[in-house]
């Protein structure tokens, strides 16, 4: 390979020159074939050389990317595989080959020396180095812009087998690949979840944790990549049995959560032209960072939905209407019909009656249920606080308003907004409050913004609001707008065994939250539950049983454990039971006057039988007659002491 002087380059204008043509041109050039096909017969023109090619391997095979002076088919492509497995410059016969960067490869036949070369190819290797870093800048630039488009759709989806789905049409798409599945890491067992796994039934692929590469790169938390002349005897045939799916190329890379925990397995099958490279390994990391961050949020949305409806059918379950009173089976039917409709709903009925009770029931029996149901008790808000609670206010609307505040018609879109005791809002606030309810917009405090909501409204009073609207104490056309349908609640006094009925669900309820047998009522105890008055109605029968599951220890509630209920009514006052036979009712005044007598010699049995005009033993033996307790004669000598 000897050159007469007139052909060394080093120190000469036309080498100097050919050199910076090179980078001149690869300054301005982003296609790698075509700055080949531009300069190489250029190179051919100015240097000594017969022939001139450039390739490029792709194992198992080899590439001519361009060439000049010789047929694609007599580039010696053995020589440039050879250059490329020593890292240096070799020959043979009229042919040099040299190494370039990125698996190229620069083949010459031309008598230039090796040093003559090697400069030459110095200046061509960073030509093509240019090249290839604007080629790598652009690519990623792109895949990047795919990817965010990509992961933008994702954001969209909150059903985490439609986001698997997504994940595998997006990296076969970005990669050019075959086909794409996500493992799924069932950690505790130890097991492998793929989806989607074409060819498999249920599109779902279960394999051990530690099969094949998948298993490696989940154990190692590392990317690998086989086929294609490279590892390819790490590929899983077994899969490929079960799925009737001929692996070629494979490229795995981990999917890990912001929080350093391993979620599974990204892979990919079958690049279509050719094998996967180092830009398609980084390509499928960074899909897969986003892969993971968004299946994360999404198994969490879906954990979070699902625990939301879980919720809801609890909370559906706990709202009961308990009885079998005719009175609370009308109500019960109204309240299912309508249910599910838009109607304002007016609830009417004595305190404790139970209306927040059938509110709820009206929305977790609608469409509605999944919403907030949000009550408002109007009778505990000021005319000056109602404003801001129901409609909310705007930062620096009055003086405590440090931060902006939602109101309950926003809190409640949606869903139900519950206005009790609505007969004790002012008239000032009903009026803004039949702005709201015709509009369906509201304003808070201090702003000027409209802000929309979509609530059904049901309402509640104790107070009889046709009567109001006569003395001009209720708008008219209020009334008029939630009076669409009314309800009106029995009270509990008019409800007959829906006393016992609801007497024995409370107390059990109470007895199981301690962990207490439900103990049982005695005779006298039923008939004087059923003949109270109950003037705080279920409210009032609630709070005793509670004060008797925690305050009595007995297996059977008496008559006298009864003596709790405290209504700040004289029980001398007290009517007794209508329903009642005369002698019943005979029955339960004697027990009560008896009792009262008692109570008020401080439990003197023998003052009390003085005053009531019996022996003592009498008394007794009519006390076992009316089956009250303390019936049994005792030695009560203390107590005449």
């Amino acid at each position: 390979m000897a050159t007469g002087p007139e052909q060394s380059l080093p120190g000469s204008t036309l080498g100097q020159g050919l050199i910076e043509l090179l980078l001149s041109k690869a300054s301005d050039c982003e296609d790698l074939i075509a700055f080949l096909r531009t300069v190489l017969p250029e190179i051919q023109a100015s240097l000594p050389c017969k022939a001139l090619a450039v390739v490029q391997s792709t194992p198992p095979d080899w590439v001519v990317l361009a060439y000049e002076g010789v047929a694609s088919k007599h580039v010696p492509t053995s020589l440039a595989a050879e250059a490329l497995d020593r890292e240096t410059l070799v020959t043979e016969e009229q042919w040099a080959a040299t190494p370039l960067a990125s698996n190229y490869a620069l083949l010459i036949q031309s008598p230039l020396n090796e040093e003559e070369i090697l400069r030459f190819r110095s200046a061509f290797d960073e030509a093509v180095e240019i090249i290839l870093q604007r080629q790598r800048r652009i690519r990623r630039i792109r895949r990047l812009e795919k990817i965010l488009e990509i992961t933008h759709a994702w954001g969209q989806t909150n059903c985490t087998e439609t986001l698997l789905q997504a994940m595998a049409e997006a990296a076969t798409k970005l990669l050019g690949a075959d086909r794409a599945s996500i493992f799924l890491w069932d950690k505790p067992n130890k097991t492998l979840v793929a989806r989607p796994a074409l060819g498999v039934e249920d599109e779902a692929l279960r394999i051990p944790d530690s099969t094949g590469l998948v298993g490696q790169v989940i154990r190692d938390v590392e990317p690998r990549r086989v086929g294609g002349g490279m590892d390819a005897d790490q590929i899983g045939r077994d899969v490929d049995q079960e799925t009737g799916y001929h692996t070629e190329t494979l490229l795995c890379v981990p999917l890990v959560s912001p929080t350093g925990k391993c979620l599974g397995a990204f892979e990919v099958l079958n690049k279509r032209d050719g094998r996967f490279t180092d830009e398609d390994e980084q390509g499928l990391v960074e899909l897969a960072v986003h892969a993971a961050v968004a299946l994360e949020n999404t198994q969490q949305l879906e954990e979070l939905v699902s625990k939301h409806q879980l919720l809801v059918e609890e909370a559906a379950e706990g709202i009961q209407l308990i009885g079998e009173s005719p009175a609370i089976e009308a109500v019960r039917s109204t309240t299912s019909r309508i249910a599910d409709t838009d109607l304002a709903i007016l609830i009417l009925g004595e305190n404790g009656t139970g209306k927040e009770v059938v509110a709820r029931s009206i929305h977790y029996l609608s469409s509605r249920r999944d919403q907030p149901f949000i009550a408002v008790n109007c009778a505990a808000l000021s005319e000056s606080l109602l404003e801001s609670e129901l409609f909310g206010h705007e930062k620096g609307a009055f003086t405590d308003a440090h931060q902006a505040h939602m109101g309950k018609f926003e809190l409640a879109s949606g869903g139900t907004l519950f206005l009790d005791e609505i007969g004790d809002m002012s008239l000032n606030g009903q009026a803004k409050l039949l702005r709201v309810l015709e509009d369906k917009t509201v304003v808070r405090v201090g702003g000027t913004t409209p802000i929309h909501t979509e609530v059904r409204i049901l309402a509640a009073t104790n107070q009889d609001l046709s009567a109001m609207v006569r003395s001009k104490k209720f708008r008219e056309d209020l009334f008029f707008r939630l009076n669409v349908v009314s309800l009106e609640l029995p009270p509990l006094r008019e409800r007959g065994d829906d006393t016992l009925i609801l007497a024995g669900f409370f107390l059990k309820s109470f007895c199981t939250n301690m962990g207490r047998q439900t103990p049982r009522f005695s005779s006298a105890a039923k008939r004087r539950l059923v003949g109270h008055r109950w003037p705080g109605n279920v409210r009032e029968l609630r709070n005793l049983m509670e004060r008797l599951a925690y305050l009595t220890s007995e297996d059977c509630i008496e008559a006298d454990d009864l003596s709790f209920i405290n209504t700040g009514v004289d029980p001398n006052d007290q009517q007794l039971d209508t329903n009642s036979t005369l002698s019943e009712a005979s029955r339960e005044f004697q027990a009560r006057y008896i009792r009262q007598m008692i109570d008020s010699t401080r439990g003197n049995m023998s003052k009390a039988a003085k005053r009531l005009g019996l022996h003592r033993s009498n008394l007794y033996r009519k006390m076992r007659q009316l089956e009250m307790s303390g019936g049994e004669e005792e030695d009560d000598e203390a107590g005449e002491q």
